[in-house]
């Protein structure tokens, strides 16, 4: 981000929260989005959080979850500027401890048990369904830009998994259906000496429950549907519907999950190294990760 329109964005904030500035820390920055923490001059702090499209609507998300009783941290002030958004946010401090399954099991219940908001976009089993061919879209258009040239394995998995999705995506909408935060990870779990709050509702929408609970351990392993079973039935026993352990699409739930996830993850792989990133630098490490999870998906979902 331009760091006069970064100041910029901040005064607007500040301005609409009547708060003077006396220092700014980075936390983490992305070319896409960054957090800092702000210390004002009467001694209080809060977070300043930044991000362009796709990740600019996650004030609303956060206002819709708190209106709703997720906890989340509160939204200060919130300002748009040349397709940037920007957010004071309240500053939760340093967690206590990472969360561990036990925290993201309960904490998921709390949010999939949460009434669904209108404003959120939906991913039915339609959506699911449509992912691979968005997916083949977006190495379309990466063809025309002479990108992704020599991918023609990718072509081939997306046409197979294509080919399944109308099958394996059946179940889409039993329990847990609503609510997904779509990034949930112990970092997006802040557990504090306040008790815990979810963070980064950026890509919120509603949809299968199971992709929250399918992402938890992240993607840089090999998924394991034995160690994401026995998180599900945690999250039962922590007060999530039973009917997150039922099949569907023909399918354990959990190697529905991991499968489905990763075919989610592709999709917006392949949308970022074409629309929002859209830097053919990235290309030999967007391509790896997609031949990776393809692999994956072809093996899960038994494709």
């Amino acid at each position: 981000m331009d760091a006069t329109l970064n100041t910029e964005l901040l005064d607007n904030l500040l301005t609409l929260a009547n708060r003077t500035c006396a220092s700014r820390e980075e936390v983490r920055v992305w070319s896409m989005s960054g957090v800092e923490r702000l210390t004002f001059t009467d001694g209080g702090t809060a977070i300043f959080k930044y991000a362009r499209r796709p990740f600019d609507r996650e004030e609303q998300a956060l206002r819709l979850a708190k209106t709703l009783g997720v906890p989340v941290p509160s939204v200060h002030a919130s300002a748009v500027l040349d397709g940037w958004l920007g957010m004071l946010l309240e500053d939760l401090g340093a967690p206590i401890r990472e969360a561990d399954d036990l925290d993201g099991a309960a904490a998921a219940v709390v949010l999939h048990r949460t009434r669904t908001a209108a404003a959120l976009p939906v991913l039915d089993q339609e959506g699911l369904r449509g992912l691979p061919a968005r997916a083949l879209e977006h190495l379309g258009h990466l063809r025309k830009a002479d990108r992704w040239e020599e991918a023609h394995d990718i072509e081939d998995a997306l046409d197979r998994i294509a080919q399944a999705a109308e099958a394996r995506s059946a179940g889409a909408t039993i329990g847990p259906f609503g609510w997904v935060h779509s990034e949930f990870h112990p970092t997006s779990l802040h557990i504090g000496r306040r008790g815990w709050r979810l963070l980064d509702f950026a890509r919120a929408f509603t949809g299968p429950g199971l992709l929250d609970l399918a992402s938890w351990h992240g993607t840089i392993d090999n998924p394991d549907p034995v160690r994401l079973r026995v998180f599900l039935e945690t999250y039962v026993t922590e007060g999530g519907t039973p009917d997150a352990l039922a099949e569907r699409g023909g399918l354990p739930a959990e190697k529905w999950a991991l499968g489905w996830h990763r075919v989610w993850a592709v999709e917006w792989f392949m949308e970022q190294s074409i629309r929002w990133i859209n830097d053919p630098a990235t290309d030999p490490a967007y391509i790896k990760a997609v031949r990776r999870h393809l692999t994956d998906v072809l093996h899960l979902l038994e494709v």
